[in-house]
């Protein structure tokens, strides 16, 4: 198991710095980066011409991913006229955990990811656990009481709900549970951002904020996993191993949930260690309309003012995270099949 560990984590080297050159390179494509360095105000050309060479925007690609890549030590720009020089791109090299600096808010990319991820995985850890819980609970009854009533309303919820567009959803969530409540005098929820002013960040305040943005990631996930998790379970139960143990005698509760659900569980851990790497860049368009301070805001507004240091940091992120789920998605496969072996 070690060695396949190593030649995984070797193998995962070159690809990631496939990724990471196919990344810049669109990234210049995204947009013009000195826009935002004037403010309100429109930078002078002989200004532009500066902070394009300054900044080594006026070198090939090639030479801007390898300082990306590997550091360097002359970006530093006098940005105000104040014989100040402020320090810009990467110091260290993204090798080396540096990944630059900002160009919107002049801070190490490393210190802007760090104030919205742990809000992100707050928000979509969250909704993980309860998207599996109530996954795994449809998904395994449905599957034990085929074509019954249960089965019947939660496949048509399921098809509805895996259907439903998420800003609709979102939105129809604040219409119902905010708008709505509060003109009938019922307890509402709020809609924007993690706790009142007023009350602080508190645990029963995030909680609270959290109900709306988690019910809304959660119903289309579950609306998947659910008929994902029923249609492994019905091919499993239908085993020869599956009706042996009923022969001998074992419980049913033992024979779905130590046997059939072991094995069941096998194309559930490969969709799951998919979609955990994913959380880490949060959710654009649900972060957007409940304004939770999170990386997909973080990305969207970056992205809009071409932020290449921002958005390569975290594009990054997601890369290394993906690779990484791989390998333990492998491992667990072990333990899960016992068959299954590395060495």
């Amino acid at each position: 198991m070690t060695r396949y560990i190593i030649r995984r984590i070797l193998q995962a080297i070159p690809l990631l710095l496939i990724i990471s050159a196919l990344l810049f390179v669109l990234m210049q494509e995204m947009g013009d980066p000195l826009a935002t360095f004037g403010g309100r105000r429109v930078l002078r050309s002989e200004d532009r011409v500066r902070l394009t060479r300054q900044l080594g925007l006026d070198k090939p690609v090639y030479v801007q991913y390898l300082v990306w890549l590997v550091g360097n030590d002359w970006m530093k720009i006098d940005l105000d006229g104040d014989g100040v020089a402020e320090s810009y791109g990467t110091r260290k090299g993204m090798i080396r955990g540096d990944f630059g600096t900002s160009f919107v808010t002049r801070r190490p990319v490393i210190e802007v990811i760090k104030e919205r991820l742990p809000n992100t995985l707050l928000l979509m850890l969250t909704s993980q656990v309860v998207i599996l819980i109530v996954a795994l609970i449809i998904g395994i009854t449905s599957a034990l009481k085929q074509y019954s009533a249960f089965d019947h309303v939660t496949t048509g919820l399921s098809f509805v709900g895996y259907s439903m567009p998420i800003p609709l959803l979102a939105i129809g969530l604040m219409y119902l549970f905010a708008v709505n409540f509060k003109k009938w005098g019922l307890p509402y929820l709020p809609t924007v951002g993690m706790f009142e002013p007023g009350a602080g960040r508190t645990i029963p305040q995030l909680i609270w904020h959290m109900v709306l943005p988690v019910t809304a990631i959660s119903t289309i996930s579950i609306a998947a996993y659910s008929r994902y998790i029923r249609a492994s379970m019905l091919e499993v139960i239908n085993q020869d191993y599956i009706r042996t143990a009923r022969a001998k005698g074992l419980r049913e509760r033992i024979i779905m949930y130590r046997h059939a659900f072991k094995n069941a569980a096998l194309p559930l851990v490969t969709l799951v260690g998919l979609d955990l790497p994913m959380l880490l860049g949060g959710a654009i368009v649900t972060e957007g309309i409940f304004a939770w301070p999170g990386m997909g805001r973080l990305f969207l507004d970056h992205t809009v003012r071409a932020d290449f240091p921002v958005l390569m940091g975290i594009l990054m992120m997601i890369s290394v995270a993906v690779v990484i789920f791989q390998i333990i998605t492998d491992i667990a496969y072990t333990f899960l099949d016992p068959r299954i072996r590395y060495d």
